[in-house]
């Protein structure tokens, strides 16, 4: 999994077209947080000459944290950014 997290936030999430973070709307009021990718061709392993309709993705990060605010500052600390 920390692999997984490693190549979204410093190869993948950069990919994105004008990316600014993501957005903090995603949390679920039990510590655990969605995040929705348009497209899966921003994860360089997938060859795009063999993808035949473009899809997204969805992201669900499950913590053992008791809060939003604590998982949050969680996945602050892992590296996930965050929009300001």
């Amino acid at each position: 999994m920390y692999e997984f997290l490693d190549r979204l936030i410093t190869i993948a999430l950069p990919r994105v077209r004008d990316f600014q973070g993501v957005k903090s709307d995603g949390f679920d009021g039990r510590g655990n947080y969605n995040l929705g990718i348009k497209e899966q061709i921003i994860f360089p392993e997938i060859n795009i000459d063999k993808v035949n309709k473009i899809s997204g993705m969805d992201i669900t990060f499950v913590t053992t944290t008791n809060s939003d605010k604590e998982a949050k500052a969680l996945l602050t600390n892992l590296g996930l950014p965050f929009k300001k």
